[in-house]
């Protein structure tokens, strides 16, 4: 599933592209994603401009000319792609996740506009598009998620006073939507390793301290995966031909086997199943 950096660069691959660009036509081939699609969808969005892309978390946000929004969540496979009508492009993926290329199949969503057409494509479908009718409503759909790591509530006293009755382990918690928004698997792993905490340790054993490492290197992860495109784990590019290349930092993640990168550490990198997620970390460096 992409994680915040990854939906960031969809959105700033789409911003450029979309803004201030009116809609001529959207058709529907597939209205069964996780939420069935309404029928009003194409009649909605037809004749009006996206005044510009905005994200909360991993969930796109669409800002359209009448005030309303189009909410668009990738799910485990979703992918949104960018076909120009005036020059071809080679590669077409809007992130670095998934193919680079167009699938064939699967192409669920076409939103077209002069000259150039974005393409939701989702094998899996469990990704979703929904029309929100207006601000309140669409600060109504996140209610129940927590802070995202770059906002100014995710601070010390929101976190170890969330943590402090809770007995929950502390990886749980970094993919806890409700907790913190936007943080998924891979990053987790990586903030853990970086604050020096083991990712089975209960959240409410945690002192300020240590809350502290978390809030700091949350920010610093994201904003360094973002920076380097994403983690493409394949390599692939976006359209403009840039690579993700954030796996290439990788601490621990899917490096399990291999030396610790921490100087003067001799202990190997351990993968252990954690809620049925896959969890890296090492023994000597994360105690």
């Amino acid at each position: 599933m992409p994680e915040l950096p990854e939906v960031e660069i969809i959105r700033q691959s789409l911003n450029k592209k979309i803004k201030q660009k009116k809609v001529l036509k959207v058709i529907i081939r597939n209205r069964n994603l996780r939420f069935k699609i309404p029928l009003n969808f194409e009649s909605h969005l037809k004749e009006k401009k996206i005044t510009k892309v905005e994200r909360f978390s991993k969930y796109l946000i669409l800002n359209i000319s009448d005030n309303s929004f189009c909410m668009i969540h990738l799910g485990m496979s979703g992918t949104i792609h960018i076909l120009d009508n005036k020059k071809l492009l080679k590669l077409t993926n809007t992130s670095f996740y998934n193919s680079p290329f167009l699938p064939k199949k699967h192409n669920h969503v076409e939103i077209i506009f002069n000259n150039f057409k974005i393409i939701y494509n989702d094998p899996r479908r469990f990704g979703f598009i929904q029309i929100i009718k207006n601000k309140e409503e669409l600060k109504e759909r996140f209610r129940h998620l927590g802070p995202e790591p770059f906002d100014v509530k995710f601070d010390i006293d929101y976190v170890y006073n969330y943590f402090k009755k809770r007995k929950k382990n502390i990886k749980n918690f970094l993919i806890d939507q409700n907790f913190v928004s936007g943080i998924g698997n891979i990053y987790a792993s990586e903030i853990l390793f970086l604050s020096k905490i083991n990712p089975s340790t209960n959240a409410n054993l945690l002192n300020k301290l240590e809350c502290q490492k978390i809030i700091f290197y949350a920010k610093k992860v994201l904003l360094k995966a973002i920076e380097k495109g994403g983690s493409s784990i394949q390599n692939f590019t976006n359209t403009s031909g840039v690579e993700g290349n954030f796996q290439k930092n990788f601490n621990v993640y899917q490096r399990e086997g291999l030396a610790c990168k921490t100087i003067g550490c001799t202990d190997l990198i351990t993968k252990n199943i954690i809620s049925k997620r896959s969890t890296f970390f090492c023994n000597t460096c994360q105690k």
